[in-house]
């Protein structure tokens, strides 16, 4: 890992720029983030943890996705990309954290849908796959390769994973660019537009995996998702509902691998256990929906 001042020296435009200032920004989990003011103007630049490819991160996608969605004005412009250590350097928005109290109101709802259904529509297709059932695989490899710790019935919530994954392959997804980690913290608002931050996780996915890993992200009630998903669709079928409703503990599920894989591999005094046991719960809860089989069904209608 390059220490700051290199990096800074490997872009061209910070090379030889006057007033320059270094700030940390906090948050960050597993990345370090830092504001460089220069010249009047100040960028981000972001420099990757130790490991973070064991998380099924790829920079490179990551630089493509992030250039996609600053083109499109979802998210902070590209600036430059340090190679081949993978460092980004985005522009700085001096924008507003949305609570999440503040975001599973309607309009919020809809300008986060808005925004989402732009990049899925309008990206051009990205160098990498974002497909949940094989990245909990991968994640479930690493961790036990670090002896980490499972739920005790964490064999009954994989069955479950595979028969929702054997039921999506009777109707199988059109891959999609997504961006696959709509959690509170990636969003600012900039003077009334929203900008979507964080494209590590971006890749060629399912739809529904965005639509219901915002949901989980922010614990959407049943009307807040059906706003959701008018928003996105205009008309929710059964089949929409279904097909929503059978990804969301699958995003639970891969944010709670993601939470037990950090506490094998991360040097972080953070409470990753913790983190993963509520989402393995958040997970067991939404698959013993007595719902959940007429969803197995309605998925699977024309």
């Amino acid at each position: 890992m390059l220490a700051i001042e290199e990096a800074i020296s490997r872009v061209p435009f910070l090379v030889n720029a006057k007033g320059l200032n270094i700030t940390k920004l906090a948050g960050g989990i597993t990345n370090f983030n830092y504001r460089v003011d220069f010249d009047g103007q100040s960028c981000v630049l972001r420099i990757p943890g130790t490991d973070t490819n064991l998380l099924g991160i790829q920079r490179d996608v990551e630089y493509i996705a992030n250039l996609e969605a600053g083109r499109l004005g979802i998210a902070p412009e590209v600036l430059f990309f340090v190679q081949p250590e993978g460092y980004l350097v985005t522009r700085f928005v001096k924008g507003d954290k949305i609570p999440p109290e503040e975001m599973v109101k309607t309009e919020n709802i809809r300008r986060v849908v808005e925004k989402v259904h732009k990049y899925h529509e309008e990206s051009c297709s990205l160098p990498g796959e974002f497909n949940v059932f094989r990245r909990i695989e991968r994640l479930l490899s690493v961790s036990k390769r670090n002896q980490c710790i499972f739920p005790a019935d964490f064999n009954w919530l994989i069955q479950k994973m595979y028969e929702i994954e054997n039921t999506l392959l009777k109707d199988p997804y059109i891959p999609t660019p997504c961006h696959d980690d709509l959690l509170n913290l990636n969003f600012l608002d900039e003077s009334g537009d929203l900008k979507i931050l964080d494209w590590e996780y971006a890749g060629m996915g399912d739809i529904f995996f965005d639509l219901a890993n915002f949901s989980h992200h922010h614990q959407l009630t049943d009307d807040q998702e059906m706003i959701e998903l008018q928003v996105y669709f205009g008309h929710v079928t059964l089949k929409i509902f279904a097909r929503f409703k059978l990804m969301k503990p699958m995003s639970e599920i891969h944010e709670a691998m993601w939470g037990t894989t950090q506490t094998g591999i991360s040097s972080l005094r953070n409470d990753f256990q913790g983190y993963a046991d509520y989402w393995f719960k958040r997970a067991k809860s939404d698959l013993l929906d007595s719902r959940y089989n007429c969803w197995l069904r309605d998925v699977l209608e024309s």
